[in-house]
């Protein structure tokens, strides 16, 4: 049985991200192939120092560390959040020793990455996530510079996040994308981009997670009961406070408690007292089952959108980030194309949100997707001798 070297985001501290790691490795496995999820242990070198040297001037990296560290500093300020928040993280770390059992052994180093890596796999795989992001650049990792010539790597529904690459990333970023034999993405806008850089055609599949139904997730993750009555889940990963403001708008209306989970991405003074039940001890498998069961879901969150759509669910849509060239709310923008549902985007009238979805519509077309994705990885993956 070949085994496919998998270059993902799966210990990061994002439902979402693990998420969609669990779908891409059932549904490999499904298709007859063995998979390992290569951890690969940064060592300090002189090779690693000049591979990573490109990042100080790279001013997506600096801005994304800024915002982790201003994050870090908030919340140790207060010790109560932090922890709750070392509770959460254990959870996040928990999830991982229970739900991935194929995880390499550590690669220390780039040297060891390489070699190891290259006998120990027959193919390569990246995805999904906003793995291809500028500040993602001077990792080498998901752009799999790592594996060897002679391997096939194949991209499934990997992300930029972005709609444009910034002028003095386009010709790195050509040159690691025509290594790919297979090349797919998650957007519209990614779509576009692999085609003016390369020249190649790259097909928009769904995000792992849309690769299985509401039915296939039930027996992923078993249904359970986090909040025993009707609630509204807000989950706000970013800091806008309008979108706080509109939860409590619909809380005024419904009468419903509102459900978070705080603190995730940004530290924001004002969820220190937003929502009424403030969930930390949790994980990935009970993010999916408070959408499960929320009477309405508020989200400006790619995956709190997926779910809610595969869960049928009344949801309104936030962007999380400001518009503009480097927006990374492109992703968002494909799937509500992609599926109809572009009026689920917030756009200042919360009572939207009770309006009557055409979800069998919506099945429709999440279905020829979800086919015309699993076609193409199955083929990418067939691909490999």
């Amino acid at each position: 049985m070949k085994k496919i070297g998998l270059s993902v985001c799966y210990d990061t501290k994002n439902f979402g991200s693990q998420l969609q790691v669990l779908a891409t490795v059932k549904k490999i496995e499904e298709l007859g192939y063995q998979t390992g999820i290569i951890r690969y242990k940064k060592t300090m070198s002189l090779r690693f120092v000049l591979q990573s040297l490109p990042r100080v001037f790279n001013s997506y990296f600096i801005r994304n560390k800024i915002t982790h560290m201003n994050r870090r500093r908030a919340i140790r300020q207060h010790p109560e959040i932090a922890e709750k928040v070392r509770i959460r993280d254990r959870r996040f770390r928990r999830f991982v020793d229970e739900n991935f059992h194929n995880l390499s052994e550590p690669y220390a180093g780039w040297n060891q990455l390489v070699k190891k890596s290259a006998q120990d796999f027959d193919a390569f795989l990246c995805g999904s996530d906003q793995l291809w992001l500028p500040s993602n650049l001077g990792s080498h990792f998901y752009t799999l510079e790592y594996a060897p010539d002679d391997k096939p790597k194949i991209a499934y529904a990997t992300s930029f996040g972005v709609s444009q690459i910034p002028w003095y990333q386009k010709r790195r970023t050509a040159a690691y994308l025509n290594r790919f034999q297979s090349l797919s993405t998650r957007e519209v806008a990614g779509s576009r981009m692999i085609r003016e850089l390369t020249q190649r055609e790259a097909p928009v599949v769904c995000d792992p997670t849309l690769l299985f139904d509401a039915a296939e997730w039930d027996e992923m993750i078993p249904r359970r009961v986090v909040i025993d009555e009707p609630y509204i889940f807000a989950y706000f990963l970013g800091t806008n406070p309008v979108h706080r403001e509109a939860a409590e708008e619909l809380r005024k209306q419904t009468g419903l408690r509102i459900v978070t989970c705080p603190f995730l991405d940004n530290y924001v003074e004002s969820d220190r007292q937003f929502g009424d039940v403030q969930l930390f001890d949790m994980d990935s498998a009970d993010f999916v089952n408070l959408i499960r069961n929320a009477a309405y879901v508020l989200t400006d969150s790619f995956h709190g959108s997926v779910f809610s759509i595969l869960y049928h669910k009344q949801f309104i849509t936030f962007n999380r980030f400001l518009e503009g060239s480097n927006s990374r709310n492109s992703r968002i923008d494909s799937l509500c194309a992609i599926l109809g549902l572009g009026e689920r985007r917030y756009d200042g009238d919360i009572t939207v949100i009770d309006r009557e979805i055409a979800y069998e519509r919506v099945d429709e077309r999440i279905a020829g997707l979800r086919e015309s994705s699993i076609d193409y990885l199955k083929g990418a993956l067939d691909a490999v001798e």
